[in-house]
């Protein structure tokens, strides 16, 4: 398989495919739904709601805060996690961009 030539990119498509990767798997979506509703979180709680393992949970919550989607403190053993609104919304309008294109109806296709 080749690598990906992201540099032949715009800063935009390299975004919302990052993006788009940390929502390609149902644990993460899970995982923000759960920040959402409980506006901050420990991780320990999170395994009890999702019902994943600890470390796969850690690897997953290590994903999202890596894109920047989340933010977190670690005190001892403990971890809170919660979104970062910031970069949520910067992330919200990206995508709001992207999925308002529409195709020109005078034009027709196949």
């Amino acid at each position: 398989m080749g690598t990906t030539k992201s540099e032949i990119f715009n800063e935009n498509q390299n975004q919302i495919s990052l993006i788009a990767k940390a929502f390609a798997h149902p644990a993460r979506v899970a995982i923000l739904q759960q920040l959402f509703k409980l506006n901050t979180c420990i991780c320990g709680d999170l395994v009890n709601e999702i019902g994943l393992a600890q470390p796969t949970i850690s690897q997953h919550l290590k994903e999202l805060k890596n894109l920047g989607i989340i933010k977190g403190t670690i005190e001892g053993t403990s971890s809170c996690y919660c979104i970062d609104d910031k970069v949520w919304k910067e992330m919200k309008q990206l995508f709001i961009n992207f999925l308002n294109q529409d195709t020109n109806p005078k034009i027709k296709c196949c």
